[in-house]
C-alpha cells in the first residue's frame, strides 16, 4: 500500500504540473469584443482596378559644372596729396643729395606690392634710377622718397616720374622735383 499511496503522489505532482503548464500556455478562452458590424450584400460592387506603376527610365545626366564667378580686375591709380619734405624750385648747392619725398594715395582698386615702380618719365635722372614703389593697400596714403644728386651745373631742373604697374603700363598723377642750382 505505501508503494501505490507513493505511485499516486507522484500521479497526483506530474498531473498538477501538466494543468498549470498547460493553463499557462492555453489560449485565452475569454470572447473577443465585436470590432464593427459587417453588412452582407447580394450585389458585389465594383473592384479597384490595379495597374502596375513602371516608373520611365531617365537618360543619365551630367552635373553642372559650378561656374566661377569672374573677378573683375582691379584698377591702378595714383593720387598726388603733397610734397612731404622739399617744397618744388628750392635753391641747392651743385652736387648736394636731395632727399625729396611726396605724400600719394593709392586711389585704385589694386593693392601695391613689390612688382609696382616709380620710373623717370622726362627730364633727367640727378643720379636716381627707378624706384620700388612704396607698398600700399588700395585706398591707403603712401610716401614715395627717391634721394636725387643736383647737377654740377647751375641752372634749373626738373624730372617728372610716374607710378608703373606690373604690366608696364604707367598709370595715375605724376610727381616731380624741381630744384635750382647754385
Amino acid at each position: 500500500m505505501k508503494q501505490m499511496d507513493t505511485r499516486r503522489s507522484i500521479q497526483l505532482a506530474v498531473s498538477i504540473c501538466i494543468f498549470l503548464w498547460m493553463a499557462a500556455c492555453g489560449q485565452n478562452t475569454a470572447p473577443a469584443a465585436p470590432v464593427g458590424t459587417v453588412s452582407l450584400s447580394s450585389t458585389p460592387g465594383p473592384s479597384p482596378t490595379l495597374a502596375a506603376f513602371i516608373p520611365a527610365t531617365l537618360p543619365p545626366t551630367s552635373a553642372p559644372v559650378p561656374s566661377e564667378t569672374p573677378v573683375p580686375p582691379c584698377t591702378d591709380s595714383l593720387t598726388f596729396l603733397s610734397d612731404a619734405t622739399i617744397p618744388d624750385w628750392i635753391v641747392v648747392a651743385p652736387g648736394s643729395l636731395v632727399d625729396k619725398q611726396w605724400l600719394v594715395q593709392n586711389s585704385g582698386t589694386c593693392d601695391w606690392d613689390s612688382r609696382y615702380r616709380l620710373r623717370l618719365v622726362s627730364g633727367p635722372e640727378m643720379g636716381a634710377a627707378e624706384q620700388a614703389l612704396h607698398p600700399a593697400r588700395a585706398g591707403a596714403q603712401a610716401v614715395l622718397r627717391i634721394v636725387f644728386t643736383a647737377p654740377l651745373e647751375p641752372g634749373t631742373y626738373s624730372s617728372t616720374w610716374q607710378a608703373v604697374g606690373p604690366d608696364g603700363s604707367s598709370f595715375g598723377d605724376i610727381v616731380t622735383i624741381s630744384i635750382i642750382v647754385q
